[in-house]
């Protein structure tokens, strides 16, 4: 199969700095075994961004398949806070796509989201590892309730946290026309699904990912936003 790809990153309207990282970070084609991350760094002022770039650099060298990627981000994470104390409490969401033999593999942790867009209709494949989504998951709270929850930002799963990190793995065909979204919470947290579903119509990768930010940041841009856009060209 062939691919095209495009990435976008914001700072957003609210934030100093941007504690996202994406991978790759620009727009490209290829027909080989592909990978895409989105990590949405936590931890402070500085911590976040570092735990990001780290998760993400590491995910990107290491040789297995996207869960033993994620894991080996999460070491680094922890060896990095044993060698520094100061950045203590740093983690990272991360949301992982690789596509083989015409299957995209997903590992999944955090509330960054995948998406997939098939014959014009949008579908979460990833579930948020948040308090909210727990309550929905539960009954507890609708879908419509948790996007206003206060604990709809709070995370019970993140990398850097803990060595016994569980990460969700998804398993989807990739088929031509496909096209699928990595995202931070700094998109789906200002769009709705609908929203998201009218970009991601656009022509192109890029004119989906950057019309994302733009999209998030006329919406108020409160958080950093980041977009991966994946098509699956034949």
């Amino acid at each position: 199969m062939k691919y095209r790809w495009a990435s976008a990153t914001h700072t957003g309207r609210v934030r100093s700095n941007n504690e996202d990282a994406v991978y790759p970070p620009t727009s490209g084609a290829g027909d080989d075994s592909t990978l895409f991350i989105v990590a949405d760094g936590m931890g402070g002022h500085v911590a976040g961004e570092v735990a990001s770039r780290i998760a993400v650099d590491t995910a990107v060298d290491i040789v297995g398949g996207p869960t033993q990627r994620v894991i080996g981000a999460n070491h680094a994470l922890l060896l990095e806070v044993a060698e520094k104390p100061e950045l203590a409490g740093m983690g990272t969401t991360m949301t992982l796509l690789e596509i083989v033999d015409d299957v995209a593999h997903i590992a999944h942790v955090g509330d960054s989201r995948a998406y997939l867009l098939r014959d014009g209709v949008l579908r979460q494949l990833t579930e948020d590892h948040t308090v909210a989504a727990e309550y929905v998951a539960a009954g507890r709270l609708s879908p419509e309730e948790a996007m206003t929850h206060p604990q709809r930002n709070m995370i019970t799963r993140a990398l850097g946290l803990t060595q016994d990190l569980l990460v969700d793995e998804v398993e989807e065909p990739a088929r031509p026309g496909d096209r699928f979204l990595l995202c931070s919470d700094g998109v789906n947290s200002m769009l709705t699904d609908d929203q998201i579903a009218e970009q991601l119509r656009a022509d192109s990768p890029e004119e989906a990912a950057w019309g994302l930010v733009e999209a998030a940041n006329a919406a108020g841009g409160n958080d950093n936003i980041s977009a991966v856009v994946v098509d699956v060209v034949e």
